[in-house]
């Protein structure tokens, strides 16, 4: 049995488990706070990471592949090799150019912290730059890779919603407006296991913000 170790709250440790669900493969999960993980199973102090008969795993994208080469069923994959380095590029925009560039602005936008102006505007012109590319690799044709579910839903159904939000609070305008994305996430919304992994964020959520409440 896999056990998937980290927080309800983070969208990477959402990432995973949206592909075991989405997978039909069995896992437990093990409640791993930042500061309080395993570091055998983690060096780094990062969450998630996931325990196997065969030992840990650490960092989600090497994670999403074992999970895709180890559990075949219900493919996130396609067969095609091109096709499928076309999700994994999707994968790595959504990540490095968007959600890595959007983190800028969580402190401020999430947690009650202050980002400086030079910050905002760095980063506000960053993620425009980053996002018209984007719109040129997306196709939400209804998945954001095409016709069929993959590894880039798993990535987009997590992050985008961070990205949207954070820019709406930070500069007032949501700066996926001109993307299908909120289509897509009402069509995603419709799914069994995007509906389980949303209300376990939330509440995971709420237990972490009031875990960060200086104590009287």
């Amino acid at each position: 049995m896999l056990t998937l170790c980290g927080f309800a709250a983070s969208n990477y440790y959402n990432k995973v488990k949206f592909a075991l669900l989405e997978k039909g493969v069995p896992f437990e999960e093990e409640l791993a706070w930042v500061g309080k993980t395993d570091a055998e199973c983690s060096p780094l102090g990062k969450v998630p990471y996931l325990k196997t008969a065969q030992g840990p795993l650490c960092e989600s994208a090497v994670i999403m592949e074992y999970i895709e080469q180890a559990y075949p069923q219900n493919p996130l994959l396609p067969a095609d090799p091109f096709a499928a380095a076309k999700v994994r590029e999707l994968v790595t925009f959504l990540e490095l150019h968007l959600e890595l560039v959007a983190r800028n602005l969580y402190p401020e936008a999430f947690f009650g912290g202050k980002v400086s102006d030079s910050a905002k505007e760095k980063t506000g012109a960053q993620l425009e730059k980053n996002i018209a590319a984007l719109a040129k690799l997306a196709q939400f044709s209804p998945y954001i890779a095409g016709e069929t579910l993959s590894l880039a839903d798993c990535a987009a159904v997590v992050h985008l919603p961070l990205i949207s939000g954070a820019t709406k609070i930070i500069y007032g305008r949501d700066f996926l407006a001109d993307l299908p994305v909120r289509d897509y996430m009402k069509r995603m919304g419709e799914r069994a296991t995007l509906q389980q992994i949303n209300a376990d964020r939330k509440a995971n959520t709420e237990l972490m913000l009031s875990r960060m409440k200086p104590k009287a």
